[in-house]
């Protein structure tokens, strides 16, 4: 009995070491694939011509990696009194459901850690992973059309086992309308550049400012 228990063991750690390389080599082919993007597509001279949308796909990669601390909304705005709004919302969902497949990894790749695992397991976070279970898809897709932070659905997903594909189709029917959108929104009103500065900064400000008084404002110094 002992010997079948251990055998058991051993097979699961082996099954579970061939998971973890299998998703650190995914990650490291995505990561190598953003890197190519990144500084090999925009020198192509067939691309050069196309400069504008290739920056607009590439901006996606920093705007919806992890936790998004760029807003891709001034982007948007700002492209749709270039280019037609289909064509904006067409080049930027391509890249954001390639930005969330990375997500998906990464996330994959750290809440495979036992140390994550177990603090991910508390009571709080098991009331809120019930709570998506219930409606994963409709969360997904509310979440992704809607003004609310998207971020959390990407832990979600990965913490309830939802499966990548159904993720990204999610992502892809309610971004491409969300984007469709604020490009229409950009192509109506032709927003100046120096209103669309302002509103890039203050969300920038937004989403950032408070994160870094929790990093360092809540930080005691010696004499407290």
């Amino acid at each position: 009995m002992a010997s079948e228990l251990t055998d058991q063991e051993t097979g699961k750690k082996a099954e579970s070491r061939t998971t973890s390389r299998l998703r650190t080599a995914l990650v490291l082919f995505e990561a190598i694939l953003v890197v190519v993007l990144l500084f090999f597509l925009p020198s192509r001279d067939e691309i050069a011509e196309a400069t504008d949308l290739v920056v607009l796909f590439l901006y996606s990669f920093p705007s919806e990696f992890l936790v998004g601390l760029t807003p891709h909304e001034p982007a948007l705005l700002h492209y749709g009194t270039i280019y037609a709004p289909w064509v904006v919302a067409l080049v930027s969902v391509v890249s954001t459901v390639m930005a969330e497949g990375l997500n998906y990894s990464f996330f994959g790749l750290f809440y495979g850690m036992p140390g994550v695992r177990a603090a991910l397991q508390k009571e709080g976070m098991r009331k809120v992973t019930e709570l998506f279970n219930k409606a994963p898809f409709f969360a997904i897709v509310f979440a992704g059309f809607g003004p609310v932070p998207f971020f959390p659905i990407r832990f979600l997903v990965v913490i309830t086992e939802y499966p990548r594909w159904k993720y990204l189709f999610g992502v892809l029917i309610s971004r491409f309308p969300r984007f469709l959108l604020l490009a229409w929104l950009g192509f109506v009103f032709e927003f100046s550049n120096t209103f669309l500065l302002v509103v890039f900064l203050g969300m920038l400000l937004l989403v950032n400012i408070p994160a870094a008084f929790k990093m360092f404002g809540g930080a005691k110094t010696p004499s407290e």
